[in-house]
């Protein structure tokens, strides 16, 4: 085949789906568009620090690439930011990301013949692929978000309000937009990187909103392809390239578009058996404590694929691309571990993570504090195993453990400044355990899949001479060593809330719902990549030993049989596939319209205002539009998941006296200044005392107080003229008014 027809073939995807990208999503594929190009050419310019943290993945890290600069130029600006040494704007965003882009580009010069070779030449066919693929999925969570654009519903306003705060805030952290005059008490990382692509690409956050929680989406199946394809080439050493494709496919999907077997059983078994007529897809993650009810023990057990249908941009969410990042560091780390701990980069890169972890998801940073060092151990004795082994492998791991905790608190440190610890009140016993069905219902099938797989790799030991621990970490392949980690640390993470869990204000009602939550999650993400791994390597090696030439000796009995073994692989691999018709429960149910273009509702959060409260969006535009930096604006203060409530400090990032209750309960535990700020808010709509109005709105710094449909709903019959009295109407719009003082 000459070139001018390579040529043609490879660019002709490349043109329709751009074609069909531009015709789906109209005005917002300029956008789209936009984060695309802005990831490839951050991801291009970053290759030369990835390559060298990937020495041994056949891209390079390209698709980890993207992530890496990503992180890497956004903790930049949230430092200086933090250290009030350069403005968080959209110009300092700029110069920022093409300093350290420079900065990629000089280590690459400065590393004898880096620069040439940190792009993947010769694996260019599989970039081609990953980029293809990456732009597919990345444009499909895109078309289905504008089905379904409105930030609005579960933890959308509070999402998105942190984000307009930030939109707002030269500073960093920003004043949480529910308590005027406190800055937010939470982790906000993972908004604030949404926020600092938006003011970098100049975008408006009305639209990045969903645009962030696709790409994330695109990212959760395309970081486990890149990563299970290379384990499964380290595994299997074939020319096989199918095998290769698929089980990173699998992964992909396992990862970001599948369910669990509730969705089997219940969406499809018993709606065939008539039993059940219809399924709802929140149902897979509100399944223990609920069906049955039990009180006292209402937990979630959310996983990726729903967490993108539903469209919260929470912390949980994002920091998927982050984690999936390190598990890819990780494993390239274990294939190349060489020199001392001080001298390897990836030690100071998982550092940086795990520190960002502390300010992007908390939870994240014990879970893969402990996967990162279960890592470096089973590396290291891997390493010294010809040597010293056990002693030298034990020191160089506690010192790395050292250093990822120094380096994780340096990165984190400006966070810890302004942060208060009030959320967690200690360890609790767990009293109330979860049925066993249930517990099977949800795990049976990982859990049997990846205790198989341990039971194979220890029976591996009887095969070995002496010393047979030792010989154990030197004769085992990486990726399974590898997958040995993920694995134990998986299983104990669906283990641990049945016994203890974390004590936060929730306890009296679901006490284990945030530990169960935010544990199993990152077990359903290492559960994915390791059954791809696992069913496609067993997989494959029973089909090549079914064609050598020796298939009729070693097909032995049932279970030997390799034709029996190979068949039971694809079955479970095909349950595993199934599983991802959750997503397509989920799409019907949650996209209405879906997929016809005429349905499309554009990607921007805000639209439905106009709709939903008409007079109160036009006031909402008007301080949008016309308020600059962040003061305060009182509106009546909200209940959490309310509809409706705190909209104004939701959609604009303006600060009120108090918002959601709950949730500023959650994140600073002082229910004493809460309900006093929660009664003073009501005086100045109530009271007819002006000397008592005056005060409260100078105690709070109060700029704007907002007269609208959650107001009169709220505190009945409103005296605006009484409350204009003190300052001026800026803005009336129907029975919605905004008075400036």
């Amino acid at each position: 085949m000459n070139a001018k027809r390579i040529y043609w073939i490879k660019i002709a995807p490349v043109v329709l789906l751009a074609g069909a990208a531009y015709w789906l999503l109209g005005s917002d594929f300029f956008t789209f568009l936009t984060w695309w190009e802005m990831l490839f050419l951050l991801g291009l310019v970053f290759m030369p620090v990835t390559s060298r943290m990937f020495q041994g993945f056949d891209d390079n890290g390209w698709m980890f690439s993207k992530v890496l600069a990503v992180a890497v130029c956004g903790y930049v600006q949230w430092l200086l930011a933090c250290l009030k040494i350069t403005p968080f704007t959209g110009i300092t965003c700029v110069i920022l990301t093409i300093s350290c882009c420079l900065g990629s580009l000089l280590y690459g010069i400065k590393c004898k013949n880096r620069l040439p070779d940190s792009l993947p030449w010769k694996q260019a066919t599989l970039v081609y692929r990953e980029e293809i693929l990456f732009f597919i999925v990345f444009f499909f969570w895109t078309y289905l978000a504008g089905f379904h654009p409105a930030a609005h519903g579960t933890e959308k306003y509070m999402d998105f309000g942190f984000m307009q705060a930030m939109m707002r805030s030269t500073t960093l952290p920003a004043q949480d937009m529910w308590y005027a005059g406190k800055p937010f008490n939470y982790y906000y990382g993972g908004q604030y990187l949404a926020v600092f692509l938006t003011k970098l690409t100049g975008t408006n956050v009305e639209i990045t909103y969903n645009l962030m929680r696709t790409m994330v989406a695109a990212f959760a199946f395309l970081l486990p392809f890149s990563l299970v394809r290379q384990m499964l080439k380290d595994k299997l050493r074939t020319g096989r390239k199918w095998a290769l494709y698929f089980g990173g496919i699998l992964a992909g999907m396992a990862v970001s578009m599948s369910g669990n077997l509730h969705y089997i059983i219940y969406g499809i078994l018993l709606r065939l058996l008539k039993i059940k007529t219809d399924y709802w897809f929140p149902s897979s993650t509100r399944y223990i404590g609920f069906d049955p009810a039990v009180t006292g023990d209402e937990t979630i057990h959310e996983f990726p694929s729903y967490s993108f249908v539903l469209g919260d941009l929470h912390a949980h969410v994002i920091n998927v691309f982050l984690v999936l990042t390190v598990l890819g560091i990780l494993y390239s780390w274990m294939k190349i571990n060489s020199g001392k701990s001080w001298r390897q980069r990836e030690i100071g890169l998982l550092g940086l993570l795990l520190g960002m972890f502390l300010f992007s998801n908390t939870w994240d940073f014990m879970i893969y504090y402990v996967v990162i060092c279960g890592t470096l151990l089973f590396g290291n004795l891997k390493r010294y195993s010809a040597g010293s082994f056990i002693s030298q492998a034990l020191k160089w791991s506690v010192v790395q453990w050292v250093e990822l905790l120094v380096v994780a608190f340096l990165v984190s440190l400006p966070f810890h400044m302004t942060f208060e610890n009030v959320m967690v009140q200690g360890i609790g016993i767990v009293k109330i355990h979860t049925a066993f069905y249930q517990f099977c219902v949800l795990w049976a099938f990982p859990l049997l899949v990846c205790v198989l797989f341990v039971i194979g790799i220890l029976k591996k030991i009887r095969t070995f001479p002496d010393k047979k621990i030792r010989s154990f970490f030197s004769n085992v392949k990486y990726p399974d060593l590898y997958g040995l980690v993920l694995v134990l640390c998986a299983i104990g993470l669906i283990f641990i809330p049945e016994f203890v869990y974390i004590r936060d204000i929730y306890e009296k009602t679901a006490p284990r719902a945030n530990t169960m939550f935010k544990l199993t999650y990152q077990a359903y993400i290492m559960f994915g990549i390791m059954m791809a791994y696992i069913l496609v390597s067993f997989t494959v090696t029973r089909i090549k030993r079914c064609s050598g030439a020796d298939s009729t000796i070693i097909c032995k009995g049932l279970l030997r049989c390799p034709r029996r073994q190979a068949l039971t692989g694809i079955i479970a691999i095909l349950v595993l596939i199934s599983t991802c018709g959750y997503l397509g429960n989920a799409i019907t149910h949650w996209f209405e319209g879906f997929p016809k273009r005429s349905a499309y509702q554009t990607l921007n959060a805000t639209n439905y205002l106009e709709t939903a409260i008409p007079d109160d969006a036009a006031a909402i535009r008007w301080l949008n539009d016309n308020v600059t930096g962040q003061p305060v604006v009182l509106e009546a203060s909200g209940d959490s998941y309310q509809d409706y409530d705190d909209r104004v400090s939701a959609m604009t990032g303006l600060p009120t006296v108090l918002g959601w209750y709950v949730h500023e309960w959650l994140w600073r535990n002082n229910l004493e200044e809460e309900n006093q700020r929660k009664e003073d808010v009501q005086t100045i709509y109530t009271s007819s005392d002006a000397e008592q109005v005056k005060t409260l709105i100078e105690k709070y710094h109060i700029s704007y107080l907002f007269i609208g449909s959650c107001e009169y709903e709220k505190y009945g019959e409103i005296n605006s003229e009484f409350l204009a009295s003190f300052g001026k109407v800026v803005f009336e719009h129907g029975n919605t008014i905004i008075i400036a003082y």
